[in-house]
């Protein structure tokens, strides 16, 4: 809900600024400006009070909670996100006493300190900068299209290779990591789109690496693999070149999926929003234009993977998958031609890989070995 600024389809009435955090309890909100109603959306210790018109979102139920003394975190976990926000000017490993607090897994550890690098990126570079330099950004290509293309060309699942060094689990996955080299490799190799890792703490990416790829000439789509708790993330992620960006059921709770699924859409972004389990999956399914649904065998919080997760989640709601129109991805897991016929044959058509193809000498090459044949571009 922090994340319900103003965009394109709101008007902002009046703004002004309020000192506790946005997890603490809110009063009942004053109106703004002829009976507008004002909601304090930034996760930052300085938010912001911004009057929106007459909107679906801002009336919405969690709004609503919200306003009525509820936190941010007791309507998420409503809606079964056990991941917690802290909104905490410092990292969760710095502070004493109650200051110091200790998160539950590594899901919530890269939250935490995803809060704290988009407060610091936002103090250096303010919402509406980013949302300047996002106009001037490439156009966005078309992701699905790209996997859809791929899928008939090749009549095995597309694929969205991952351009990563690291991994909290793995440790450094390539020591002589030159990600533009890595990026032109499974292009030349067939593959349909390429995930660019981000998240600089925990996995060594970095929004450079994803405009360098840009600009590097690669003509794949990019996606954004982006630990995304703001809006501000989007915008940003854009402006260095991301056709399409990740959002996770599990951390983001459904008004924010929606709103950012909107701003995608004004972007002409794809949103690729992952979900591990069958609550996440159908909080998804309810919400109106998902397009790309991407499955993760790997629990995020214990990092396990079970490729079998893929198959229980279509059996179960593959039906409602199908007549949707909604693209689906496999994630994790898939080191073999086998796993990938796998999942295929549960009714995935495209799949994410990021460590059975960057550990290889050659990451292009290694496209055929997981695939049992050269892919064609």
């Amino acid at each position: 809900m922090e994340s319900l600024l103003a965009a394109a389809p709101f008007h902002v009435a009046a703004f002004s600024s309020v000192s506790s955090p946005s997890t603490h309890s809110p009063s009942l909100l004053r109106s703004i400006r002829g009976g507008g109603r004002a909601v304090r959306c930034a996760a930052a210790k300085e938010a912001i009070l911004y009057a929106l018109e007459h909107d679906e979102m801002f009336n919405s139920e969690e709004v609503i909670q919200w306003e009525s003394g509820k936190t941010i975190n007791s309507i998420a976990a409503a809606q079964g996100i056990r991941i917690r926000r802290r909104c905490r000017p410092r990292y969760p490993s710095e502070g004493s006493g109650d200051d110091k607090a200790v998160p539950r897994n590594i899901l919530e550890q890269i939250v935490w300190d995803k809060e704290v690098e988009v407060s610091q990126r936002k103090a250096k570079k303010p919402l509406k900068s980013v949302v300047e330099s996002s106009e001037h950004a490439p156009p966005a290509r078309d992701f699905i299209g790209a996997l859809t293309a791929a899928h008939r060309r090749n009549g095995v699942p597309a694929l969205i290779a991952e351009v990563k060094k690291a991994s909290p689990s793995r440790g450094v996955l390539r020591e002589n990591f030159n990600p533009v080299e890595i990026a032109q490799a499974y292009e030349k190799n067939g593959a349909a789109c390429l995930s660019i890792l981000t998240d600089e703490k925990h996995f060594q990416g970095s929004f450079e690496n994803l405009e360098t790829v840009r600009n590097s000439g690669v003509q794949c789509p990019l996606l954004c693999k982006e630990f995304v708790i703001d809006i501000w993330q989007i915008y940003y992620a854009r402006s260095k070149g991301a056709d399409a960006i990740l959002l996770i059921a599990a951390v983001l709770p459904d008004l924010d999926m929606k709103y950012m699924l909107r701003i995608c859409k004004n972007l002409g972004m794809t949103a690729l929003i992952e979900v591990h389990d069958e609550k996440e999956l159908d909080r998804v399914l309810r919400i109106d234009g998902v397009e790309l649904i991407g499955i993760n065998n790997r629990s995020l919080e214990t990092f396990v993977v079970d490729t079998s997760n893929t198959r229980m989640l279509m059996e179960k709601r593959g039906d409602i998958i199908k007549e949707k129109g909604i693209f689906v991805v496999g994630e994790s897991g898939l080191f073999t031609p086998d796993d990938v016929a796998y999942v295929h044959s549960a009714g995935v058509s495209a799949v994410l890989v990021g460590e059975s193809l960057i550990k290889e000498e050659d990451p292009g090459r290694a496209i055929a070995g997981l695939f049992g044949k050269e892919l064609l571009s």
